[in-house]
């Protein structure tokens, strides 16, 4: 518990302190968002608002984990050791993050709102995706957990096991399921960074639900409480928890920055990055189906854009919303934006909470 709080504490602290100065670096680099022209109008005040600042957070995330596993181990506290788990989500942070940095400097370079082709960047996040699938098949503990299972899970690994064909395609169909949900996670946060603050403090409801479950998970670990009813079988789930805490702490702190009027935006190195951070906590943790529900908001967002883009097609250019995504519907209805922000905070914690309760429901029935 000291680790988690901790975690957070610097995860808060470095991005309270480390944005401002990054703020300051892009405004001299001149390093500004490109905004949209078919947009909301109340949005072109926003075009040269510094962007990529994901970057800090991201950044900010891996400093704090290992600063925390060093305090901790100073202070001789349990859990102080790093692990495989831990490191191989960090990747996948990491690796979208660098996907979405480069996707964003893209567009500054060129000076327009378009970044990587299509088609580079569904090559550079498939390296990320499968290079994260593999290894989280591997490094496996004293009780032969690995981080990853080839076995689809809801709030535990279901009776489904993609390994049913054998281990080899039980490996391919893995990679092609962890591929599909990272896909599914990065572009849901991606499409709900559309207003300030409101792809930030929306994920920062899950990956704290994330802290609560991998917690959880910890204090009924079969590990640690036999081989009873409902004790989880989840690797290094204190860590996860951690780390949880930590991206939480980051999140709260650039949303410091990020909120309207918004100093800077995250782009597509914050969204992807985060994306990443919630596929992997959702694989991890066992609980890959639970992230819809938990990410409901995120879901109903990406849903609508399904919505508009499928009915334009089959009716020959009508649509169903003003505009979407969602929010920016909401907004040309004449929704003020941080109206719109706080209403689609409320859904996501609101998510949030049914998502917990379906986790923790599914143990107490268990008992």
């Amino acid at each position: 518990m000291i680790g988690l709080l901790i975690g957070a504490l610097l995860g808060l602290v470095l991005t309270l302190i480390g944005t401002p100065l990054f703020i300051k670096f892009l405004v001299r680099q001149g390093y500004g968002q490109f905004i949209r022209d078919d947009g909301p109008t109340s949005h072109t005040t926003k075009r040269g608002t510094p962007t990529m600042g994901g970057a800090v957070f991201v950044v900010a995330t891996v400093l704090a984990y290992f600063l925390t596993h060093w305090i901790m181990s100073g202070l001789q506290l349990e859990n102080a050791g790093i692990t495989a788990s831990a490191m191989i989500l960090l990747l996948l942070m990491v690796g979208m993050g660098v996907v979405g940095f480069l996707d964003d400097f893209t567009k500054i370079s060129n000076q327009r709102s378009l970044g990587l082709t299509p088609w580079a960047k569904i090559v550079l996040q498939a390296v990320v995706g499968i290079t994260f699938a593999v290894l989280a098949l591997n490094f496996p503990n004293e009780r032969g957990l690995t981080p990853a299972s080839t076995a689809i899970s809801f709030v535990r690994d279901l009776p489904i096991d993609l390994a049913f064909a054998g281990p080899v395609l039980g490996v391919i169909l893995f990679v092609v399921w962890s591929n599909l949900i990272t896909t599914a996670t990065t572009n849901a946060v991606n499409l709900t960074d559309g207003l300030d603050g409101l792809a930030t403090g929306a994920t920062a409801m899950i990956t704290a639900a994330y802290m609560l479950i991998t917690l959880f998970q910890a204090n009924q670990s079969c590990g640690v409480t036999g081989e009873g009813p409902g004790c989880y079988e989840v690797r290094d789930s204190m860590d996860l928890a951690v780390l949880a805490s930590i991206l939480t702490g980051a999140l709260i702190g650039f949303l410091w920055w990020n909120t309207a009027p918004a100093k800077i935006f995250m782009g597509d190195t914050g969204s992807l990055a985060l994306g990443g951070a919630l596929a992997g906590f959702a694989i991890m943790s066992r609980t890959e189906l639970l992230v819809v529900i938990l990410a409901g908001l995120m879901v109903l967002i990406t849903l609508s854009v399904i919505i508009q883009v499928g009915y334009f097609k089959i009716s020959g250019g009508k649509r169903v919303f003003l505009m979407a995504p969602l929010q920016h519907h909401f907004e040309l209805k004449g929704w003020a934006e941080v109206t719109v922000v706080i209403r689609f905070w409320i859904i996501g914690l609101l998510c949030v909470a049914v998502g917990i309760a379906l986790f923790y429901g599914e143990w107490v029935l268990s008992q």
